[in-house]
Order: structure tokens, then C-alpha cells, then sequence
């Protein structure tokens, strides 16, 4: 713990220790200070940070503690860091990815753009997926008629309900009763639009009722 101290004293003296860098370093970003090792922000080889911390052609202006200043949004630093550290992108609730792809963008680090961008996309696809709406039709038909238009409904229409609406009249030497018949289809947003699509259906259903 002493020697942790230590070094972390010389990082706030400018980041050098006796005889080489520090372990520690710490960074002024937007007014807000954050200490960390010289091992995680070098984690990502071609971002900003790393060559930032081992004294590249990049140079930043230090505060009156020997700490980096750098002129971005300490909000959203948080997580930057923390990937450094873990691997992981953690976010508050109230945190906008937007604004953590911002910085993770500013500081060159690729696979942390790479799952910000992953998961923005995966809810864009959420967001923009359009619930399939039904479409009920009603049919007029015979009784000797009901066996054959529910056995040859297709393409995803099916039976509902079926109502006996009263009425009858002789056919031969039988009575037959007349119904309502009640299908339904499950449609799905699709290029040209769910209405073309239920129009050409309906048309071929409708067609087997005369008598309406």
C-alpha cells in the first residue's frame, strides 16, 4: 500500500517515477479528475489515451497537480475508463449511448465503437419491427358448402368462428341452413405494404360468396 502510494504521488507530480514512468496517472478530463494505471490506459495500443500515457507525438498541457488536461465531457469518461479496465461496457440508465460512442469515437478505441454501434442497431431493429395486424372477413355460405371452404382455406387464413344466422331454404328434398363464417389472417409489414397483399386475399375468398 505504501508503494502504491508512492507512485501514485510521483503520477500526481507529472507521471514520472525515479528512473522511468509511474504506474498511475492521473487525467484532468473537463475539471473532473480520474486516477488510473499506466497499464490500462495503454490497453488499447492505437487509442488516444495510449499514446497519449507513453509520450507520443501527442502532447496535452497539465494542471497545477501534474495531471493531463484534457478538454472533453467527464460524464461520459466513466465508461470509457471502465472498458479500459474490464472489457465491459457498463451504463447508468439515464446514460445516452450517443454520447459514450461521442467519446469512445475522440479516444480511438475500435471495439468499444464496435459495441456501442452493435447494440444501437440492435435496438433500432426493436424499435422499427411493426406488430402484424389481423384481418378478419366474414363469409355468407350453405351448410352443404362449410366442409369444403374451411378444408381448402390457405396461405394462412383460418377459421374463427362460425355463426348459424337462422335462415334456411329447400335444396332437392332438404332443408338447408345458412352461415357466417368467420376466417382470419396474421400479416406482416412487408415492402409493398400489408394492403396489397390483403386486397389479393380477400378478392379470392370474397369471390366464393354470391349471395350476400
Amino acid at each position: 500500500m505504501r508503494m502504491e502510494a508512492r507512485e501514485a504521488a510521483a503520477a500526481g507530480a507529472g507521471g514520472r517515477a525515479a528512473g522511468g514512468w509511474g504506474k498511475w496517472v492521473r487525467l484532468n478530463v473537463g475539471g473532473t479528475v480520474f486516477l488510473t494505471t499506466r497499464q490500462t490506459l495503454c490497453r488499447e495500443q492505437k487509442s488516444f489515451l495510449s499514446r497519449l500515457c507513453q509520450g507520443e507525438e501527442l502532447q496535452s498541457d497539465r494542471d497545477e497537480t501534474g495531471a493531463y488536461l484534457i478538454d472533453r465531457d467527464p460524464t461520459y469518461f466513466g465508461p470509457i475508463l471502465n472498458f479500459l479496465r474490464h472489457g465491459k461496457l457498463v451504463l447508468d440508465k439515464d446514460m445516452a449511448e450517443e454520447g459514450v460512442l461521442e467519446e469512445a469515437e475522440f479516444y480511438n478505441i475500435g471495439p468499444l465503437i464496435r459495441i456501442i454501434k452493435d447494440r444501437m442497431e440492435e435496438k433500432d431493429y426493436t424499435v422499427t419491427q411493426v406488430p402484424p395486424k389481423h384481418v378478419y372477413r366474414v363469409l355468407q355460405c350453405q351448410e352443404e358448402e362449410l366442409t369444403q371452404m374451411v378444408s381448402t382455406m390457405s396461405d394462412g387464413w383460418r377459421f374463427e368462428q362460425l355463426v348459424n344466422i337462422g335462415s334456411s331454404y329447400n335444396y332437392g328434398s332438404e332443408d338447408q341452413a345458412e352461415f357466417l363464417c368467420v376466417v382470419s389472417k396474421e400479416l406482416h409489414s412487408s415492402p409493398h405494404g400489408p394492403g396489397c397483399e390483403a386486397s389479393r386475399k380477400a378478392k379470392l375468398l370474397q369471390a366464393r360468396d354470391t349471395r350476400i
